[in-house]
């Protein structure tokens, strides 16, 4: 009879991890990171210490700062750190943007290794629009500063318009197209043809009423053609209305095809 032979059953030894080369790799990887973590978001050396701001002249530099701090002041694993790193850059421009309507585009740069350069451009006046209460509008049509309806404001040309509701800052009051257009008949009633401005009535897209401060007034139409509408001007008043009649007349009317028609008052 033929015998058969089993090999006999050897129980292998599990090997420790603590002799597994690649555990320790693997610790040694995590100190390496936890470290460079660490002097990223805690070490001193990182903490944003300094703010610079530029360039603002209505906006005050201690509002400025308060906000950004707000904003650069945060908390990474229950602890609090500032760390120029984890400076939100965007965050904090849409942030300052929308809580100082004065301010038009702003500019942030890190410094390294502690310090966080900020660039204001403030809104400049190009016009004043009133309707219940006065403001200060920009070029784009923006309104950034309400204003004492009772001081004179001179330099900047006063603008109407019946909107009944109220008026926010920071918001597109007139359109830019249309603003640019106003402000361009101004400067050409004033320079060219030597009529200031009282104040200009905005009482829809084709019409805007600008009365002169002699106490008559002229219409256009912005959407149409500017240099013709300017050209009958003109020649109304150089033919027809002699300088010593302006003080009775009520209107001229420059909207439609080739005529200027006029009114004195009755």
């Amino acid at each position: 009879m033929k015998k058969i032979f089993r090999k006999p059953y050897r129980v292998k030894r599990k090997k420790s991890i603590f002799r597994n080369r690649f555990f320790w790799l693997g610790i040694l990887i995590l100190i390496i990171f936890g470290g460079f973590f660490y002097s990223l978001i805690y070490s001193s050396t990182f903490q944003i210490k300094e703010i610079k701001i530029s360039g603002n002249q209505k906006v005050l530099t201690e509002n400025l700062q308060d906000t950004i701090q707000n904003q650069i002041e945060k908390k990474v694993l229950f602890l609090p750190t500032k760390s120029i790193f984890l400076a939100n850059l965007n965050k904090i421009s849409e942030t300052i943007l929308e809580k100082f309507p004065q301010i038009t585009q702003i500019n942030l740069d890190r410094k390294f290794p502690d310090i966080l350069i900020v660039e204001i451009e403030e809104r400049e006046p190009a016009a004043v629009f009133c309707n219940d209460n006065c403001f200060f509008i920009d070029k784009e049509g923006i309104v950034f500063e309400e204003l004492d309806p009772n001081v004179t404001r001179k330099g900047n040309v006063t603008l109407k318009k019946d909107i009944e509701r109220e008026i926010n800052l920071g918001e597109e009051i007139i359109r830019t197209e249309q603003l640019s257009k106003i402000l361009e008949i101004e400067s050409q009633l004033r320079e060219n043809f030597k009529i200031p401005i009282k104040e200009v009535l905005i009482v829809s897209d084709q019409r805007v009423d600008f009365k002169t401060v002699e106490g008559w007034e002229i219409y256009f139409n912005p959407q149409g053609d500017l240099n013709w509408q300017l050209t009958k001007l003109r020649v109304v008043l150089e033919e027809e209305i002699p300088p010593e009649n302006r003080q009775n007349l009520e209107y001229i009317e420059l909207r439609f095809g080739n005529f200027a028609p006029y009114k004195y008052r009755q």
